[in-house]
């Protein structure tokens, strides 16, 4: 009994392997995630949002492993993925464009408690501002964490900002228990997309988290940067071609009126020029000093 127990088991495993050797090779968009700290009620409802977008796997990492033994066979590209199978992994599916695959599901996080273990994501801040506590023991504790404090209007006040936990340090019980009762919620449950290979480029999600604001404004500035500089080195493009003439009918302009040279455009410029110059000599040449 035991015997076909085991034979049954080995069978589940086999085909839960083949399942994932199947879909890295059907896939051109491999993503690998870490589903560690998500909540099952959580990945459900992602997995609903993003059905007909992305297709999700789960299993071993021992399962994973053996997957990727198999296909890197055939596709060697794949064996980049193996370092980051971390933690509680899965792997995701799709054919959509990286970045915009982890602006989907950059979307589909949701603000959540900090637990006590978790790393923060970024440095914690605690706001200066109101607090909803009354004077009390809990001044000891805001002071353990390093946190100013003075009483206004019968409520503890924050004196200044004061950052709680430095980025990828682990968060303490009593910090997670304060920023509970302060209502801050630092973390994000969702999909936690660790990288994405498309053909045999891996992109991070370092690379991947894309800043869509600074972005444009970075090209905004290089487009003006990049014209400015055309104009100055008098290059012509289809873009500045018109500013280039303007600028150069500028100049013309001037060194026509510095030297004199009269044309239609200058003359009353020059003749005024000219009258201005003989005033300056005829009041100088009746200046009588006391």
């Amino acid at each position: 009994m035991a015997e076909k127990h085991k034979a049954h088991v080995q069978q589940y495993k086999k085909e839960q392997a083949s399942k994932v050797v199947d879909l890295l090779f059907k896939y051109p968009i491999i993503g690998v995630l870490n589903m560690e700290n998500l909540p099952a009620a959580q990945e459900q409802k992602i997995r609903l949002k993003l059905r007909g977008t992305v297709e999700l796997a789960m299993t071993k990492k021992r399962l994973f492993k053996i997957a990727f033994e198999e296909a890197v066979k055939k596709k060697p590209e794949l064996s980049k993925l193996i370092p980051e199978l971390k933690g509680m992994p899965a792997l995701l599916f799709t054919r959509e464009n990286p970045f915009s695959l982890y602006k989907l599901l950059k979307r589909n996080k949701s603000p959540a408690a900090a637990k006590a273990g978790q790393k923060a994501p970024y440095d914690l801040k605690i706001p200066a501002g109101p607090t909803p506590f009354a004077p009390g023991p809990v001044i000891s504790e805001l002071a353990a964490l390093g946190l100013k404090t003075k009483v206004d209007a019968g409520k503890i006040n924050i004196v200044a900002d004061t950052v709680v936990c430095k980025e990828g340090q682990p968060i303490t019980d009593k910090l997670a228990s304060m920023l509970m009762r302060l209502g801050i919620t630092p973390m994000e449950v969702g999909l936690d997309l660790a990288c994405v290979l498309e053909g045999d480029q891996i992109f991070k999600r370092a690379v991947l988290d894309i800043d869509e604001k600074k972005f444009f404004a970075d090209m905004i500035s290089a487009i003006q940067a990049a014209n400015n500089l055309s104009i100055e080195a008098a290059y012509p493009t289809k873009e500045n071609r018109e500013l280039l003439i303007q600028k150069a009918a500028r100049h013309a302009i001037s060194l026509s009126i510095e030297s004199g040279f009269i044309t239609k455009d200058t003359a009353c410029d020059i003749l005024a020029k000219g009258k201005a110059q003989a005033q300056s000599v005829a009041d100088a040449a009746s200046y009588q000093p006391t």
